[in-house]
């Protein structure tokens, strides 16, 4: 298992398998009340230079539940809101915790976060990746598909970080993947360049959405406008018009496909109400399993990888 987790890109097939196994662990030892301390007495550190509902939540009750302690840091209470560079910010978390997750805008902090600490670091959002989510998506469609090779997997929506991550997990675990975006919005280059290369799994990266959902098991899809882009709102609107989960869309899929959303959902945008409701099951599961992913991956990052 690498040190970090900063993005997909930087895990094996094997290594994300690793993770989800032990996520269904966790959330089997969850339900069946058996309860183990794997991180007692250790503390996790939680930068949020955006704001959270799933994430800050998810990792503090995660922390809690392994027997360990989490301290919420807000960028604009803290000293790295002030101008501290991220290096010194590493280097003094390294001597007080056990490790740091990160949410925030730019990729290129949480790499120099990463090189100066001495502790794991997790990405927990940024522009680029969000590798936690994905991690807990594709641990939902496992449980629901009981199978991740062979699916195929449908992002309809902006080549944000869910795009980026979704691309590169998705076709690591041997799915194929179709993204549906409009010209201007596409996924990193980065990751438009790892897709073309990647071999065992189809990639197409389409500009009508129909074409890209056309006999899809997973179709999943996210807010036209992220954190920090609400000023575009008007703009994204009118590019992202047609680029929403319905039912028309949902009859090109393949027949009990699932919808996966991250959250928060903005009904009558990118997802109907009702195709939001009555995929509601598997949303909120995929809610859920951010829980059981994350305690995974900081048990493999900050435990030692102790006895399950």
């Amino acid at each position: 298992m690498q040190k970090d987790l900063l993005k997909l890109l930087d895990l094996s097939r094997e290594e994300i398998t690793k993770i989800l196994n032990v996520a269904d662990q966790m959330k089997y030892n969850q339900k069946h009340n058996l309860t183990h301390n794997y991180l007692a007495g250790k503390t996790l550190a939680m930068i949020f230079e955006k704001n959270s509902t799933r994430t800050r939540v998810s990792f503090e009750t995660g922390m809690y539940q392994l027997g360990g302690h989490a301290l919420f840091l807000s960028g604009k209470e803290s000293q790295i809101g002030r101008g501290e560079p991220i290096e010194d910010t590493a280097r003094v978390l390294s001597r007080y915790c056990d490790g740091i997750m990160i949410r925030t805008y730019g990729q290129d902090e949480v790499e120099t976060l990463a090189r100066y600490a001495s502790i794991p670091v997790i990405n927990g959002l940024t522009d680029f990746a969000h590798p936690c989510q994905v991690l807990a998506d594709l641990m939902t469609i496992r449980e629901h598909m009981t199978r991740l090779e062979g699916l195929k997997l449908c992002f309809i929506g902006d080549g944000n970080n869910m795009a980026n991550s979704l691309i590169v997990g998705g076709l690591k675990c041997g799915m194929d993947v179709s993204v549906a975006c409009p010209e201007g919005y596409d996924p990193d280059p980065k990751v438009l360049d790892f897709a073309q290369s990647a071999s065992g799994a189809a990639f197409r990266l389409c500009r009508r959405p129909e074409e890209a959902a056309a006999d899809a098991d997973v179709v999943i899809t996210d807010v036209w406008a992220s954190m920090g882009q609400e000023e575009e709102r008007a703009k994204r609107a009118l590019a992202f018009a047609g680029y929403q989960v319905n039912d028309a869309l949902m009859e090109l899929a393949h027949p009990g496909a699932m919808v996966q959303h991250c959250l928060p959902a903005h009904r009558g945008e990118e997802i109907t109400a009702e195709v939001f409701e009555q995929h509601a099951g598997e949303i909120f599961d995929e809610a859920e399993n951010r829980l059981h992913a994350q305690k995974a991956v900081m048990y493999l990052l900050m435990g030692g990888e102790k006895t399950l």
